[in-house]
């Protein structure tokens, strides 16, 4: 057992290559009991492990001391024995019987023979990859997966088994389904099967249910309308309550979410008063309405809107005036007010003085677009609940935009550092990526940006055949799938992925990716990590043509 690599996958992560699975499992033992100075999240997979960082600095420390680490070996009797029932009706049971050489008979028990070992997790929150104690039932992916997997359905893919914990598209070959709940957040610990944990697949003599919606609900925190409270007349086009997200629950399948434009979020929480984790509200365009009861500081940062507050009904005058943006203003009981769109980027951030107080889920406020934890989108008549004032943050001054700012031909710039898998693309790929334009494409939304060609412009070719086992994947991982075309993650990107990140954005342009509008016009510059500093002095001109 051995470490082979590491790789940096921006500039906040590191990316550590081992020898086989049981080395990977040996290590996550480690980093989990004993983690390392600046160490966020660790994230397994099939020969990788993932180590999310605070900084820059802590990453290169980690990428530094990992080689160093004894690894020794993985406990085996760590985690708790599950049983998980099963009953064998999967429509792929005769072809996996056939793959196999087994009888279906011999499936069945060649499946409720043997302990599985939940390995890692990844691909959906609950999503376990169960690694069993032979090789007896190792079979391929479909050639076509499904575009629907109930929930609840037990497959097999490779050397692994899985238990498919909410409806999705999978291509795995499914032999039965269980009623047990993979995921379920009324529970203490919500996954049923966490890494480490065993597992024994029970044959059910019973019939059990084939579920085929998604996940058990969760809940909506819908409070009572006591209190001061902001009252939701109009959501627009899409508002979700944000913070800054979670953290180290990417094992579990559970992505950090957030802010997607941290920086305006940031900004608004400043502006009233707040700490910076304070829940804020996260505005689409910025097409909102929102009634006060009971007067409220608030802000709003991000795109660009026109602000208008409209007076009580019981005002005599009814009078509306304009507030600006990047400023505290009162919103005092029974006043209204209306965001419009002005045109300028694409996420509009609503601070209000003591956060909206909504109950935390996995520790965070956040909405999870992807997996729908947290509160659930705001519609017309939600109620956002305003949290009591902490310490003595005072209400701040009048702030300059955060938003990016293109320059004069109207392209919109993101630095980048290369990797982790840039060799997958070669010095061609890369030059490719950075000397020629990409446009963000209207098929965008808070997991990624998927880019676009411009007129002249070239996919990206990988030099490397065959396919990259999944691995963790940092927010601002250029993912390339094979069209070339590369997808820029948000957010809500998966914790893991399975197509090669050729380079990263740096994490204080990712604020700026987070607003690029459709057919917004970009380009990456590939700069050093430490100094921020272009890595070539070769100059282009936008046009993919050198100056």
């Amino acid at each position: 057992m051995s470490i082979l690599n590491t790789r940096f996958a921006g500039t906040r992560s590191v990316l550590v290559e081992l020898s086989d699975l049981d080395s990977v499992l040996a290590l996550a033992a480690l980093l989990k009991t004993a983690p390392l100075p600046g160490q966020l999240d660790v994230l397994a997979a099939a020969s990788t492990i993932f180590i999310k960082t605070d900084s820059w600095a802590a990453a290169q420390k980690i990428a530094a001391l990992i080689p160093a680490l004894e690894l020794g070996s993985a406990p085996t009797d760590s985690g708790s024995l599950v049983e998980v029932p099963v009953h064998y009706d999967g429509e792929d049971l005769a072809e996996v019987a056939a793959l196999t050489g087994l009888s279906i008979e011999g499936v069945i028990n060649a499946h409720t023979a043997q302990i599985w070992r939940a390995a890692f997790g990844g691909f959906a929150p609950g999503f376990a990859y169960l690694r069993g104690e032979n090789q007896t039932l190792n079979v391929p992916r479909r050639d076509t997966p499904r575009k629907v997997v109930p929930s609840g359905a037990v497959a097999l893919a490779g050397d692994y088994s899985a238990v498919y914990p909410r409806q999705s598209p999978g291509g795995w070959q499914l032999i039965g389904h269980t009623d047990a709940v993979l995921w379920d957040l009324q529970r203490e610990n919500p996954a049923l099967i966490r890494p480490q944990d065993r597992v024994r697949f029970i044959a059910s003599r019973t019939s059990l249910t084939m579920s085929t919606g998604a996940a058990p609900s969760e809940p909506k925190n819908v409070p009572a309308l006591s209190g001061a409270h902001l009252e939701v007349l109009d959501p627009g086009l899409q508002s979700l309550i944000q913070d800054l997200g979670r953290v180290g629950l990417g094992d579990l399948g559970v992505s950090a979410a957030g802010a997607a434009d941290t920086s305006s979020a940031r900004a608004a929480n400043r502006l009233v008063g707040n700490v910076a984790s304070a829940a804020v509200v996260e505005n689409l365009l910025g097409t909102a309405t929102f009634l006060a009861h009971e007067d409220a500081v608030l802000a709003v940062t991000g795109a660009t809107a026109e602000l208008l507050i409209t007076a009580a009904q019981d005002d005599d005058f009814h009078e509306t005036r304009s507030v600006e943006m990047n400023t505290p203003f009162a919103l005092l009981n029974g006043e209204t007010l209306r965001l419009s769109p002005t045109g300028s980027a694409l996420r509009s951030y609503v601070g209000v003085r003591g956060g909206i107080d909504v109950t935390p889920v996995l520790g965070s406020r956040s909405t999870d677009s992807m997996s729908g934890i947290g509160p659930a989108p705001l519609i017309t008549g939600s109620i956002l609940p305003i949290g009591a004032i902490i310490g003595s943050h005072v209400v701040g001054n009048p702030e300059p935009s955060t938003l990016p700012v293109p320059d004069a031909n109207g392209v919109f710039t993101l630095r980048i550092s290369a990797g982790p898998r840039d060799d997958w693309f070669g010095p061609a790929g890369l030059e490719r990526l950075t000397s020629q334009d990409w446009i963000a494409s209207a098929e965008s939304n808070r997991v990624g940006v998927r880019l676009q060609l411009t007129d002249g412009a070239a996919p990206l070719q990988r030099i490397r055949t065959g396919e990259l086992a999944s691995e963790g994947v940092a927010v601002g991982s250029l993912q390339v799938p094979p069209s070339g075309l590369p997808v820029l993650f948000l957010a809500d990107h998966p914790v893991t992925g399975g197509y090669p990140v050729i380079a990263t954005v740096i994490a204080e342009d990712l604020p700026a990716a987070a607003q690029l509008p459709p057919g917004a016009r970009l380009h990456f510059e590939l700069v050093d990590p430490l100094t921020h500093r272009p890595t070539s002095s070769r100059a282009t001109n936008h046009q993919g043509v050198s100056a």
